[in-house]
């Protein structure tokens, strides 16, 4: 008699994903992810961009959202992952990032716990950073881009981000890459980095 591996995992396969995505769901909405990031737009090239490093695993899934022709979004301290398909959502509807992000933080009662940006596709930008996220907390907006940081090491990580991105010579790649490299420079996350996207 032969052992069909295939069909002996299969009941146990679509069960374990479902786990899965419950147990990110519910990963997301409790532990804080101590992060810094930006989201940023080109005007030349028309190019949206979302970078961040942090001392979680796996940052990638939970705070990075980007739609070509839409925005971007980074969302991060004690994460609520809805922020980033639903702020894309409302800006491709046609609301600006500012009005987008406004409306998801009123009906969210932990935005005290929230760090938030987006930016759409016009080069409007919006920042969130409740009033209970971990200090060193805070964000910094300047012309077509957010920089945002949460548990850092000092308050002048998110300052030296943005230096960084006006001062940074290259494409949006390059100055957004300068951007994280700056902040991990200036102290970082103080448990240190582990994930980066």
């Amino acid at each position: 008699m032969r052992f069909n591996t295939r069909s002996f995992i299969k009941p146990f396969l679509t069960p374990g994903i479902l786990l899965g995505v419950l147990f990110s769901q519910s990963i997301s909405q409790s532990i804080p992810v101590h992060t810094y990031s930006i989201v940023a737009f080109d005007q030349e090239t028309g190019e949206l961009g979302v970078a961040v490093q942090s001392h979680w695993f796996s940052v990638g899934f939970l705070v990075p959202w980007a739609k070509a022709g839409v925005g971007a979004v980074a969302t991060q301290s004690f994460v609520k992952v809805d922020y980033g398909p639903h702020g894309l959502k409302l800006m491709e509807e046609g609301m600006s990032a500012d009005a987008a992000l406004q409306k998801l933080v009123s009906e969210d009662e932990g935005e005290a716990v929230r760090q938030v940006a987006m930016i759409d596709v016009k080069g409007n930008v919006a920042a969130h950073t409740g009033s209970k996220c971990i200090y060193a907390a805070g964000h910094q907006i300047g012309k077509n881009y957010s920089v945002q940081a949460n548990l850092m090491e000092n308050e002048t990580v998110w300052p030296a981000m943005a230096k960084a991105f006006e001062n940074t010579e290259g494409d949006l790649a390059d100055k957004m890459m300068a951007t994280l490299d700056a902040a991990e420079a200036e102290g970082g996350d103080i448990r240190g980095k582990q994930s980066a996207a």
